[in-house]
């Protein structure tokens, strides 16, 4: 499962806190079209996203495939995008939310970020997600299969911590490897990912879609 461009994700990577920069200012990401966008929104989240709309997608690796990746740490990801209109503003921010289970450990691992679409040169201008951490904590690429029912999740490297602390206090990176750089994660039903969020209304608003 190598990802074999590995060095498109690090350029990748460099416009995620430009677009997110954008979002965060309510401005248009610079060299958008914006109609793609609108086509890529409406994938991602199954219809032109309402004021609120979530997207699901997971992986859980069974023995034979972890057997045939050796090297591979993850055992489990779970993905919840969100795009949301905040009560001050008139456009959509995105933002990623992610769980991770090692094969060697029983630990939940969570990270969470902001997004902005951006151009994937190397796949004919595709757009996708490009999702950042905080304060230099990497960030996510995340595309959509062509028949919508999977998410494709590409990283160099993103900051992760134990679920239900503070992160700086349990922080580690999560880096790609030979069989850690590309995952294709299934869509699913949303209560999938309802252990990512941690804020009740939020989650009982969730339970409601």
């Amino acid at each position: 499962m190598k990802f074999a461009s590995l060095a498109t994700i690090l350029v990748f990577a460099a416009s995620i806190a430009a677009a997110s920069s954008a979002h965060a200012a309510g401005r248009d990401e610079d060299g958008i079209d914006k109609s793609a966008a609108d086509t890529f929104d409406s994938r991602m989240f199954g219809a032109t996203p309402a004021k609120k709309s979530y997207a699901c997608f997971v992986r859980k690796y069974d023995s034979a495939h972890l057997a045939q990746h050796s090297k591979q740490k993850v055992s489990t990801m779970k993905l919840l995008m969100t795009a949301e209109i905040p009560s001050d503003a008139d456009t959509f921010n995105y933002s990623f939310r992610l769980g991770v289970k090692y094969r060697s450990r029983s630990t939940n691992l969570d990270s969470f970020g902001d997004c902005g679409h951006v151009v994937a040169e190397d796949t004919g201008q595709e757009i996708r997600f490009g999702c950042g951490v905080d304060c230099d904590g990497g960030g996510l690429g995340v595309a959509l299969a062509k028949d919508d029912k999977s998410a494709v999740v590409g990283l160099a490297r993103v900051r992760i911590w134990k679920r239900n602390t503070a992160p700086e206090e349990t922080a580690e990176d999560l880096v790609a490897g030979d069989d850690d750089a590309k995952f294709r994660l299934d869509r699913t039903e949303l209560r999938e990912c309802a252990e990512l969020i941690t804020d009740r209304k939020e989650l009982a608003a969730l339970r409601r879609k």
